[in-house]
């Protein structure tokens, strides 16, 4: 009988977690009918669980800390190449770790595939630009600071947190309804790993290592360009020439940054045990946040 009572209130408390967990989590869908350019709405087409290769309506994932304890937030842009989003381990998992400094947070899962023609980014940057104008529109129900809002992004998504945070002057696509008047500004960016930074591996891995290459036009490095953390790999095939470069355009325009190459580190090094000098990376974004303010 007693054990019995001790499985009931296992199980009772189990299921008090999960409930309490799953409230945490919601769903925003970006767009209010078809995203710009898009010709159907319909549900995500994933490879994996957490690894979507096919979307047309973006959404983001809210994150709440179980104890909010800034008026900060860090939206998650996963990576993928552009050609799917991998928005569990590349986004979710990064989300958890922001919940876990008290930081409220949210993931977009943003469209992929590349579109055929025109900028391997256009419909992802549509969608952070979204992203951003509605979690600062919503600042007071999140408990957030609309002026404490900023961006980390992997691979892809770097290569995007980076877009975000030096074209908020930029709008990427026609505004739609009254949101679409709200700034796109972001506070701080923390691209890890970039891609795609480089006229040397525009769409793909660089070719000469990034040796003389040059930063994109697209990236426009506004008025409004926020300070920036960069973390990348001197392995990375996505060469860290390109973090650089983009450091060395902060640097002349005055703006506070910090960077971060380790040594023999490749792409996507957050996922991998055996590089044990990466291993204090995100107590380095963390501690950086906590210097900037944030």
């Amino acid at each position: 009988m007693k054990t019995n009572v001790l499985f009931e209130l296992l199980l009772f408390t189990l299921c008090a977690a999960l409930s309490a967990f799953a409230q945490e989590r919601e769903t925003v869908d970006l767009w209010p009918d078809l995203a710009p350019n898009e010709t159907v709405r319909e549900p995500s087409v994933e490879a994996s669980p957490g690894a979507a290769v096919r979307v047309t309506t973006p959404y983001l994932i809210i994150c709440r800390p179980e104890k909010q304890t800034s008026d900060s937030c860090v939206i998650i842009f996963p990576g993928g190449g552009f050609v799917s989003c991998s928005y569990d381990d590349g986004g979710i998992a990064h989300a958890k770790f922001w919940n876990s400094t008290g930081r409220f947070s949210a993931v977009l899962v943003y469209r992929t595939p590349r579109p055929k023609s025109g900028p391997i980014y256009l419909p992802a940057l549509q969608d952070a630009q979204r992203a951003i104008r509605y979690l600062r529109a919503n600042a007071d129900k999140y408990g957030i600071d609309p002026d404490k809002i900023g961006a980390q992004g992997f691979s892809a998504g770097g290569c995007l947190a980076l877009l975000a945070a030096v074209n908020s002057e930029t709008n990427s696509y026609e505004p739609i309804d009254k949101l679409d008047e709200t700034s796109a500004k972001l506070a701080f960016s923390i691209p890890v790993y970039p891609a795609y930074v480089l006229d040397d591996g525009a769409k793909d891995a660089n070719t000469n290592r990034g040796e003389g290459a040059n930063v994109l036009p697209d990236f426009h490095f506004d008025a409004q360009t926020p300070p920036m953390c960069f973390l990348h790999g001197d392995a990375d095939v996505y060469a860290p020439l390109g973090s650089v470069e983009a450091y060395k355009r902060l640097r002349k325009m005055n703006i506070p940054a910090e960077i971060h190459i380790f040594a023999k580190a490749p792409h996507g090094f957050p996922h991998w045990v055996d590089y044990p000098n990466t291993t204090g990376w995100r107590d380095r974004c963390a501690a950086w946040l906590d210097k900037m303010g944030f």
